[in-house]
């Protein structure tokens, strides 16, 4: 088997306040069972040495994108200022009104002086963090981390929890973990699982040469699209503004039955029924949308809302929601998405009749918690009878990941 090259880079200080470096390991070979095993043990063997990070001032941006957007609006609820935002487009992004009243400049135009004194958190996860993270040390910056480790700090008052750390597996967990290792249905689902695990336990950066980060298809990646039919009845929870109904359009060229885009936030809802209002009247009359808000049982729970694709369940939030099941809304979904920032077991244990009934696909987010590092797979594996499990990361640092599960008579019969 060949070896992984390793490669390190500069970075911010650790846990204890020392400089450490962040470590980049890249696999020619996609794991299988056995040696996604063995992996796993050595990323559960070794020690992390970062933990949340703890802003301070001077602190700046970098990256304007959906992400660098989400990571203004953090900061401004939490009550913390930035500098700046360093993005290679700001001339462009100077015009654009969301960003009005922000300082922009482009890498080359920041000051030798902001770059030694400031703490740079990068707000970009659609690239490799480890290689930006040594360009940026190269151009002089002294004390870079991504962004989702400083928002850990301020999870006492914003529930956003991308950014989490895993601790070692004990013996249960660790035994749990290998059983999903062994019973993905490729090794590139491996691949995926050793990525994302290595990151949450030890920030750091794996990746194989034959399963790269698929971007730009989440939630249709081919093994999804091969298998769609001109009659799909889909369930999009946590449908945010609609980008994924709008994909879903787009995939199936509007040859579908239904769709059903379920929203709790309202602000976010509105934008989504002002995108489904656009779409050509016999495409938007088979879309429905609600407010929904998904989970095991139904019962009262508190929602922080205003915090865009953010916005959750949390004892961070003033909103009270009464909570329903998927078996409760008496549906026939042919292909369910759960986007729910951390709620997706709950509103799994919550749809097993409807699934166990109508045997739909179903695609999960599992890295807004913990509970994606071997439960809500588990759960699925365990509970979902013959259907094949695949997981593919659509993003870095941890995040993107989705675990599909796919009929197996969808597979055979296509």
């Amino acid at each position: 088997m060949a070896r992984s090259q390793e490669h390190r880079t500069a970075s911010a200080s650790g846990a204890d306040g020392t400089r450490v470096a962040h470590i980049a390991r890249v696999f020619p070979e996609l794991p299988d069972a056995p040696r996604a095993s063995a992996l796993l043990h050595d990323i559960n063997n070794g020690i992390c040495p970062f933990a949340a990070e703890t802003p301070r001032q001077p602190l700046v941006l970098y990256g304007a994108g959906n992400m660098g957007r989400l990571a203004r609006d953090h900061l401004r609820l939490v009550g913390l200022d930035f500098a700046m935002v360093i993005d290679r487009q700001a001339d462009r992004l100077a015009a654009d009104p969301a960003w009005q009243g922000v300082v922009l400049a482009r890498p080359q135009d920041v000051p030798a002086s902001v770059k030694r004194d400031s703490l740079l958190a990068v707000s970009v996860a659609t690239s490799a963090y480890a290689p930006l993270e040594a360009e940026l040390m190269a151009d002089g910056w002294q004390n870079v981390v991504p962004f989702y480790d400083l928002a850990e700090s301020f999870r006492d008052r914003h529930p956003l929890s991308n950014g989490w750390f895993a601790g070692p597996l004990d013996a249960n967990n660790l035994a749990h973990t290998t059983d999903v290792l062994e019973s993905w249905d490729d090794d590139t689902s491996r691949a995926h699982h050793l990525q994302f695990i290595a990151w949450r336990r030890l920030r750091q950066e794996w990746t194989f040469d034959a399963a790269p980060v698929a971007s730009c298809v989440r939630f249709f990646i081919p093994e999804i699209v091969c298998v769609l039919r001109s009659d799909e009845v889909f369930l999009d929870a946590g449908a945010h503004h609609g980008s994924v109904v709008e994909a879903f359009v787009a995939q199936t060229d509007g040859a579908f039955s239904r769709v059903l885009a379920l929203e709790p936030d309202a602000e976010s809802r509105s934008h989504l029924e002002t995108l489904v209002a656009t779409l050509p009247s016999d495409i938007a009359g088979r879309i429905r949308t609600g407010a929904a808000a998904l989970d095991a049982v139904a019962r009262p729970r508190r929602f922080h809302s205003g915090l865009g694709y953010a916005s959750q369940f949390a004892e961070t939030g003033q909103d009270v929601v009464q909570t329903t099941t998927v078996d409760a809304l008496k549906i026939t979904p042919s292909f369910i998405k759960l986007h729910l920032e951390g709620g997706e077991y709950d509103a799994l244990r919550g749809a097993m009749q409807t699934i166990h009934q109508h045997r739909p696909i179903v695609a999960v987010t599992t890295y807004h918690n913990d509970d994606g590092l071997w439960k809500t797979p588990l759960f699925m594996m365990e509970h979902f009878e013959n259907y094949r499990f695949l997981m593919r990361l659509h993003s870095w640092c941890g995040t993107g990941a989705v675990v599909y599960a796919i009929p197996r008579e969808r597979v055979e019969n296509r």
